[in-house]
């Protein structure tokens, strides 16, 4: 399951380096006391898979502003 989830987020981070970084980052962030850590990395695994990479995101911006003045 785990496998899944590290090549859904290989779509936010190629470069397993940095992905592995982000996700200690983003599990030391999000972890609440009381609950397995696992699900912890589990959960950020998942958030990363479903999200879009922030440079996609400023290039839609980007893009839709531009289209907004044109208007």
């Amino acid at each position: 399951m785990r496998a899944e989830l590290t090549f859904m987020a290989l779509t936010y981070e190629s470069n397993r380096y940095l992905l592995a970084r982000l996700i200690a980052k983003a599990t030391r962030k999000l972890h609440r006391p009381n609950t397995r850590l696992q699900d912890t990395v589990n959960d950020v695994f998942e958030r990363l898979g479903c999200s879009k990479r922030r440079s996609d995101r400023r290039a839609a911006e980007a893009a839709s502003s531009s289209r907004g003045r044109a208007a």
